[in-house]
């Protein structure tokens, strides 16, 4: 069934979907599905006794693990950070917008390498790793740019979505180690 929300402007969805690679272990290993949805209020979802009718994922709800203490950052960008990460915004470098280097640690704009994406620990214990939605989490969005902070280079195998916040430039991956611009 499709995922539905209508009415949602400017909700994005982020999807980690992660499934065993490892032949021996399929089965025994769950799979993890993360969803982001950006400017929604906690009670929204009808999973958490909101008034509007999600019924895919209440289902989703209903047989997982819902965050119920999560840290929101009240911006995209830091929350998207933490979440992927398990820091606290400022500890991955994303304490403000991923839009520029603010010139202190905690405000580079982007993902710090040593703060190790869910993405990257999961293919360590044999998952595949893919990513819709807004990335947002890099200030090098050009194609001759930096990709050092690109999904792909921070642990996803498939990405299809938009790099910058509300953006209209969609990117997709295949099995090439670059992201391709769709047009």
């Amino acid at each position: 069934k499709s995922l539905s929300l209508i009415g949602l402007s400017l909700a994005l969805v982020n999807l980690s979907i992660a499934q065993s690679a490892n032949k021996k272990t399929e089965g025994k290993q769950p799979n993890i599905v993360l969803i982001m949805l950006d400017d929604m209020g906690y009670s929204d979802l009808g999973c958490y006794g909101g008034e509007i009718d999600t019924p895919n994922i209440d289902q989703l709800a209903k047989n997982g693990i819902r965050f119920s203490q999560f840290y929101n950052a009240g911006r995209c960008c830091p929350t998207r950070a933490s979440m992927l990460t398990g820091l606290y915004p400022h500890r991955a470098g994303v304490g403000h917008m991923a839009s520029r280097d603010y010139g202190f640690k905690g405000y580079k704009g982007e993902l710090r390498p040593e703060a190790a994406t869910i993405a990257e620990n999961l293919k360590a214990a044999g998952y595949d790793t893919w990513m819709a939605g807004k990335w947002h989490l890099s200030i090098n969005w050009s194609p001759d740019g930096s990709k050092h902070n690109w999904p792909l280079q921070r642990g996803f195998d498939k990405f299809y979505g938009t790099l910058i916040a509300a953006g209209l430039l969609l990117y997709t991956s295949d099995a090439a180690d670059d992201l391709l611009c769709v047009d």
